[in-house]
């Protein structure tokens, strides 16, 4: 397993797919179709995409394992479920919310890795992901499940519960597989589960969405998403979780020049004390890999 400490570049390899992955709140909102049906064309682009990439590059498309196959199978349906609940979080608020609550993955992340991967617990790690906890609680309205942005911020926490779950999982099987290879079978289980959405939604409108279709295919899942994954072979669950929470911060920036959304006050302390997070954590790892 690598370290950490073998350089700055697998560093910026995992703050370049947080820039990639973080258009995925702006074009969540932008795409006028069903989550349902963006989510399935997203996982379709991206595992044809890199069905491709493989085939070219020659990386083997076959587990040797069959253990190890089931695995990512399952991991490819939490990848499924987190997608559908994080879509609904973005559909039910704006970029901000939607994308501020799914980041309390963090903290979520840090007592989970332990406890699953058996590592030690990081007094540190606890703290900085408490500073996210905190942040989201900036963006919470009075809570009641009448009100819309309150119900999103629940859809967001939930799906970041299984994105961590998904990360934690996906890490073991990093540091044995190719990381476009995992994304593949991924996209491929995703795009299985969500085959009915063809016969259940209305199809006429998506001609006219191919090319933010592409742009969340291509750039967010299949690129982004799989140099995340890689990242994992680097650096802990928790680390790159920490450092993946600066997302909402390019989603809002997105969001306010392509979806003219303004951030309220509250949303700008929330982001910041996030930012305060992520930041620390980078120069942590900077400091470790020097």
């Amino acid at each position: 397993m690598k370290k950490e400490q073998n350089g700055i570049l697998p560093l910026l390899e995992l703050n370049l797919a947080v820039i990639f992955i973080s258009t995925s709140g702006t074009l969540g909102r932008y795409i006028d179709l069903s989550p349902f049906l963006i989510i399935f064309l997203r996982a379709l682009i991206a595992f044809l995409a890199l069905f491709i990439f493989c085939k070219i590059r020659g990386v083997s498309l076959v587990f040797p394992n069959k253990k190890d196959a089931k695995k990512v199978i399952g991991i490819g349906l939490l990848m499924a479920v987190y997608w559908l609940t994080y879509f609904q979080a973005l559909k039910l608020s704006s970029v901000a919310i939607g994308m501020l609550a799914i980041y309390t993955h963090p903290v979520i992340t840090t007592f989970l890795e332990p406890i699953i991967r058996k590592t030690g617990f990081n007094k540190i790690h606890a703290v900085l992901a408490i500073f996210v906890v905190v942040g989201v609680y900036f963006l919470v309205p009075e809570f009641s499940f009448e009100n819309q942005k309150t119900l999103a911020v629940c859809f967001g926490v939930g799906s970041a519960f299984i994105y961590s779950l998904r990360n934690i999982l996906i890490k073991e099987q990093s540091e044995k597989y190719n990381g476009s290879f995992l994304m593949m079978v991924q996209m491929l289980v995703v795009t299985t589960v969500l085959i009915p959405v063809l016969f259940l939604f209305d199809l006429s409108q998506v001609p006219s969405q191919w090319a933010p279709l592409l742009i969340l295919g291509l750039l967010t899942t299949s690129v982004g998403h799989t140099m995340l994954v890689t990242s994992f072979r680097y650096f802990s669950v928790t680390t790159a979780s920490i450092i993946s929470s600066a997302q909402p911060i390019y989603g809002i920036l997105l969001g306010y020049f392509i979806l003219k959304e303004i951030p309220s006050v509250n949303t700008i302390i929330g982001g910041s004390l996030i930012a305060a997070a992520v930041f620390t954590e980078i120069f942590r790892t900077f400091k470790k890999i020097n």
